[in-house]
């Protein structure tokens, strides 16, 4: 069992209210319960020995393995060969579509024989609450329970186990044909058991789970040139999604870093209004209608949340709509490989990042053509954040990518607000709402008239990160997404220029560059997946297809084995950052849809 297999070694499996992480080695080293942002029961990726595991896998350590989803689905399917015998365990946890949530949650793994004879052993090893809380073990007949403050988890198994100090161990040994399986309910301590799980009732769940992702890709309506790709992303953003709530997380972890060994290190398992946001226009491309309008409900309940003499948003929140996400470092845990510190909830929850307006009236606009109307309250919450948002918009701020090095006066923040000005202007015209409309155009019009004369850099002859420097920002490649430039406008094609030359490697996209403007963080970074696909997005609404599709089939190889992307690339291809990560999903999903678009227009 690897300590610390490669980040992109794992599957994600859900019941979109929480997930869970399974490596190729048949590890669940990730899982948190009830909730996306609940603490830890299983967190072995961020200390092996702290952290917890529930590992299923052959003895045989010379077995090669393979990992896959059944297609179409979220049943991760993780293969196990050796000269004796073939194995499988497939690992799911069926969807709750009830849309209230609940503090119960089934894991299923499930382990046949497909071929010859495998003997596979079982460690659970749980480790509630981020490893800070113990727990006592319940072992009886067929199963076992442990028990902690809140919470208990109760495992189910076809075969003998034995305890292990408080934790519990067991093999079994399969012939061709043969299966049986171990299934872990997390509830609340006071909570009634579940009943007894035998093969029959976990294979016929088994293909109910697959049979309810199958019926829900079958409503997408894309039928473009990459249709593995853009499927296996609308079922991760899926996974993604708290149903109760409609909110996306950024992320299914924590604590995975940026550059290993070093200390960004972020907790990723809440909703930033910018992602969500973005989101929208990914699933209505897909014709996924309800997934972008249960967020917008979210985001307009947001809204109305926050005192309008402070800020109108947060840049993010907890998937119940909570902005409370003081950031405290688990000092306990050693680290993905080192990576410390390891980090729980999230400072940059407090920073000024004016960009989400512009991110928010986009959602809402985009979703006006599937009859997301706002009504008539929800609409005077719109119109006052603008009202507010044209008298606080000329503001320094900490910007999209959250650095921590001093506010600054951020063209993509400034470009946002103008998107948040235009949106605005556009939906109060198409639905005859009451609006102060001069004075949003009065702002919108000052905006565009400040980046054009100060967001420009005549050295670089670029639209550059911020006013009075020369620093190139992958961010501004949503401009001609929102409308603020024409994608052939000439300075916007000099600034793509300006870009490839200095953010662009093997057609892998940086951010920016932190050597050139200090981020106030320790060490660095790889290239971010998000802005590669931004930066595809761009060259073909340019017009510029050939190197936008290259450069787009080029990306897709850095997915990993069952076709999921965390935040970044590293210098050897390899992935870092927080796993998977939706943005990345969602700017693979739009980049697909604009160059089917350009492709199909070049061969008419």
């Amino acid at each position: 069992m690897d300590r610390y297999p490669p980040i992109a070694a794992h599957g994600l499996v859900g019941d979109l209210q929480t997930g869970a992480l399974v490596s190729e080695q048949g590890v669940v080293d990730w899982f948190t319960a009830p909730r996306f942002d609940s603490p830890s029961i299983f967190a072995a990726l961020l200390d092996h020995d702290r952290g917890g595991f529930f590992r299923l896998s052959p003895d045989d350590p010379g077995c090669s393995r393979k990992q896959l989803y059944y297609p179409d689905t979220a049943v991760l399917v993780t293969r196990f060969m050796s000269p004796d015998g073939v194995g499988e365990v497939l690992d799911w946890m069926p969807p709750i579509t009830s849309g209230t949530a609940t503090d119960r949650h089934t894991l299923f793994r499930t382990v046949r024989v497909v071929r010859g004879t495998v003997r596979f052993s079982m460690e659970c090893r749980p480790r509630f609450d981020y490893g800070r809380a113990s727990h006592e073990l319940e072992l009886r007949p067929g199963g076992a329970s442990f028990r902690a403050s809140g919470l208990v988890g109760h495992l189910s198994a076809g075969f003998p186990l034995e305890r292990d100090g408080d934790d519990v161990r067991g093999t079994v040994t399969l012939h061709s044909g043969e299966v049986s399986a171990a299934v872990l309910t997390v509830c609340a301590a006071d909570g009634p058991a579940p009943a007894p799980s035998d093969v029959d009732s976990v294979t016929e769940q088994l293909w109910e789970a697959a049979d309810f992702w199958q019926k829900w890709l079958r409503t997408s309506s894309y039928r473009g040139r990459w249709s593995d790709m853009v499927n296996r992303s609308a079922i991760t953003l899926k996974l993604l999604t708290y149903h109760p709530t409609g909110a996306p997380v950024a992320a299914a972890t924590m604590g995975l870093p940026e550059q290993v060994g070093g200390e960004r290190n972020w907790d990723y398992r809440y909703t930033w209004i910018r992602d969500g946001a973005l989101s929208v226009r990914a699933l209505l491309d897909l014709g996924f209608a309800q997934e972008a309008t249960a967020f917008t409900h979210w985001l307009g309940d947001r809204l109305g949340d926050q005192d309008i003499d402070d800020e109108a948003l947060r840049i993010m929140y907890r998937v119940d709509g909570e902005p409370l996400l003081a950031e405290e470092v688990l000092g306990h845990l050693a680290g993905y490989r080192g990576s410390h510190p390891v980090r729980l909830g999230n400072a940059a929850s407090g920073q000024l990042q004016l960009d989400i307006y512009g991110e928010a009236l986009y959602a809402l606009s985009e979703g006006r053509e599937v009859g997301m109307q706002t009504g008539y309250r929800g609409w005077k919450k719109v119109s006052r954040v603008l009202d507010w948002l044209a008298g606080s918009w000329d503001r320094p701020d900490e910007g999209i990518w959250e650095t921590r090095g001093g506010r600054k006066d951020f063209t993509y923040s400034r470009v946002m607000c103008w998107a948040a000005f235009d949106r605005g202007l556009r939906l109060a015209a198409a639905f005859s709402r009451p609006a102060d409309t001069a004075r949003w155009t009065r702002a919108r019009d000052a905006v565009l008239e400040q980046v054009m004369e100060h967001g420009w850099s005549e050295q670089k002859q670029a639209y550059v990160q911020h006013y009075g420097g020369d620093v190139l920002d992958a961010s501004l490649l949503l401009m001609p997404r929102v409308g603020f430039l024409a994608p052939k406008d000439p300075g916007w094609l000099a600034t793509l220029d300006a870009i490839e030359e200095t953010l662009v490697s093997d057609s892998l996209v940086h951010r920016y560059d932190p050597a050139a403007s200090p981020d106030g963080l320790r060490g660095s970074e790889g290239t971010f997946s998000l802005c590669t696909f931004l930066y595809v997005d761009a060259l073909a609404r340019a017009g510029r297809l050939r190197p936008a599709r290259y450069m787009f089939e080029k990306m897709l190889t850095y997915a990993n084995h069952v076709g999921l992307f965390a935040e970044e690339i590293g210098p050897s291809g390899e992935q870092l950052g927080n796993f998977p990560q939706a943005f990345t999903h969602l700017s693979l999903i739009t980049a697909a849809r604009t160059l089917d678009e350009a492709l199909d227009r070049q061969r008419d």
